[in-house]
């Protein structure tokens, strides 16, 4: 197996052989200023930093290599290719071509899960009898901690840290031994299964029906899921999990567990595990690999039994800023101006799943100030704020979004923020808390941001109240990104360059760029998502046209004619970029 971009390796390439002694040994902190220093001119010298950025990543790693290579990498976005030269020519080992590796389990076996993840180590092949470990921090007390637990020579190789943890949660799987779990209570009638499951699961982790849950859940962090979907069919009880927008048969467990299961889900929830036709909605908390995740659960009731559906709320990614969801200069510049009114409505558009609740948070953290009274109403609250006030609607306790903010207006506020505006009742007090002083951001369900301010219409709301609140519109998608492991060009058929060529302002690009698939993206071609934006600022001339009555074609028109770029627009500027493909557009945002 060839595994290398150049051989750039000196004498001392090669670790030597250890008697595995499966002690744990930790590295002492901060050993290697001057290595950080040596890669950071290096990414300098290949325009992956800037001096200021290098000064203050330095600061941050405090001489852990590994710290640094992280930091580089997530803060800065630096080249994951140009980190993993970087890291082999200061350590003296051969850069790894991580597109051509093949998962061994049994190569993976022979570091454990946590040496793996506390070193970013992972064992790839064994070749001439020594086996090949990547790794991001290839120091001494690295290979010293990894080489005592192995009986063979260690080839090292460079990668980059979220190459190999990627690596990392493919080789240690979390759904291994499911099977194992779902025999454990298999063996039992389901009277008694069920019975047991809800005495149990509140006082036994070790309970099979227990690691089960933890174990699905696990996996569907490791693969970067949003959703988790548990479906009950007639046959067979199917776990599907949402990943970049798109769902995935992650596997199917047999319909006797669906029982247990969705009674473990409820219980850990708060829900009534006795009610089963009633829809029910409710929250836990967990810690998957170091990380505190919030879940989110829904139930419904189907043919087959109850269907349960779990957001996954990673509090990791509650801190991005305004500056990093992918605006387009300009639209960066005209929302920032827009969100810092005094007072006036500010609406995000999009479907369930478009990113709008990162884009109001993000617009929160933006504005929040100790001389404001930033105060939010949600349902429910999924990321906590410190300096801001947020409230979660408890319908039980009759605290609804419309009881919430006619509280929040006698709580003196400057900035409110209504998680969504679901019925005429909220629209309506938003509306005025708008024309009365205040500050409003909400997200509302709609196609676009023309096609918003008509769904106000369809509630009930006066045209002129909405012309004269609504400040800007901002609509949004989430496209998924070409994976920059695998991009290779090629060449699109005619049904795709005559939707770039109408859609893109008349661009002449001629070379298009698709993920062929790897073991980076898990095969697809696409890795992450990336927001595509349009922004409608309601202008003297569109309210009349709000006033008016006017169809959601004559407002679109004038919009775009007063400078709006269309959500197609936009996303086929970043086809033009090569960030994504013309199919994902097709797919996510053509309608005609």
């Amino acid at each position: 197996m060839a595994l290398f971009k150049k051989d750039n390796a000196p004498a001392g390439g090669e670790a030597p052989t250890a008697v595995a002694t499966r002690e744990r040994v930790e590295p002492e902190p901060g050993p290697h200023s001057a290595e950080c220093m040596r890669m950071g001119q290096l990414l300098i010298d290949r325009e992956q930093l800037t001096t200021d950025q290098l000064a203050t990543a330095l600061q941050s790693a405090n001489g852990d290599a590994l710290a640094f290579a992280e930091f580089v990498l997530q803060r800065f976005r630096a080249s994951r290719e140009e980190l993993a030269t970087a890291i082999a020519e200061v350590w003296g080992v051969v850069a790894a071509d991580t597109k051509r590796v093949e998962f061994d389990p049994a190569i993976a076996a022979l570091v454990t899960e946590q040496t793996a993840r506390q070193n970013c180590v992972i064992p790839i092949a064994e070749d001439g009898g020594s086996i090949v470990m990547l790794s991001a921090d290839p120091s001494p007390q690295r290979r010293e901690i990894v080489g005592r637990l192995l009986d063979k020579p260690v080839k090292w190789m460079s990668a980059d840290p979220q190459t190999i943890r990627t690596f990392i949660d493919r080789s240690y799987r979390a759904d291994a031994d499911i099977d194992r779990l779902v025999q454990a209570f298999e063996s039992t009638d389901d009277m008694e299964r069920l019975a047991k499951t809800a005495a149990e699961v509140s006082t036994d982790d070790q309970a099979p029906i227990v690691q089960l849950v933890t174990r699905i859940v696990s996996q569907a962090m490791r693969d970067r899921t949003s959703d988790i979907h548990v479906e009950p069919m007639d046959t067979h009880l199917r776990i599907r999990f949402r990943i970049d927008g798109h769902l995935v048969e992650a596997f199917n467990l047999p319909i006797g567990v669906h029982a247990a299961l969705s009674s473990r889900l409820k219980i850990m929830s708060g829900m009534n595990i006795v009610e089963k036709r009633r829809p029910q909605d409710g929250q836990f908390s967990m810690t998957i690999d170091g990380k505190d995740v919030d879940v989110r659960v829904g139930s419904v009731a189907t043919v087959w039994g109850e269907k349960i559906v779990m957001r996954i709320l990673d509090k990791s990614r509650s801190s991005i800023g305004l500056n990093q969801l992918g605006f387009p200069r300009e639209t960066y510049l005209h929302y920032s101006k827009m969100i810092h009114s005094p007072f006036g409505m500010v609406i995000c558009a999009g479907p369930t799943g478009a990113g709008k609740t990162t884009t109001l948070y993000a617009s929160l953290l933006e504005i929040n100030s100790a001389g404001k009274n930033v105060t939010t109403v949600e349902d429910p609250v999924e990321y906590v704020f410190p300096g801001i006030n947020q409230i979660q609607t408890n319908a039980q306790a009759g605290l609804t979004f419309a009881t919430g903010l006619k509280a929040i207006l006698r709580q003196d506020p400057d900035v409110i923020l209504v998680g969504e505006i679901r019925d005429a009742d909220t629209a309506r007090i938003a509306i005025q808390s708008a024309l009365t002083g205040h500050f409003v951001l909400s997200s509302l369900h709609g196609t676009d941001s023309v096609a918003a301010l008509h769904r106000f219409l369809d509630m009930g709301i006066e045209a002129f109240l909405i012309a004269s609140s609504v400040v800007g519109v901002i609509g949004q998608r989430l496209l998924r990104r070409i994976c920059d492991s695998c991009k290779e060009p090629y060449t699109p058929g005619a049904d795709e360059l005559a939707v770039f060529r109408q859609h893109s302002g008349g661009s002449d690009k001629g070379t298009f760029y698709r993920g062929a698939g790897c073991n980076y993206c898990a095969g697809t071609g696409y890795r992450d998502r990336i927001g595509v934006y349009e922004l409608l600022r309601i202008t003297p001339e569109l309210r009349r046209l709000i006033v008016g009555w006017a169809t959601t074609e004559e407002l679109r028109r004038l919009a775009v004619a007063q400078g709006m770029r269309t959500m197609l627009r936009e996303a086929m500027a970043l086809v033009e970029n090569d960030v994504t493909t013309i199919p994902e557009v097709v797919k996510t945002l053509f309608a005609s």
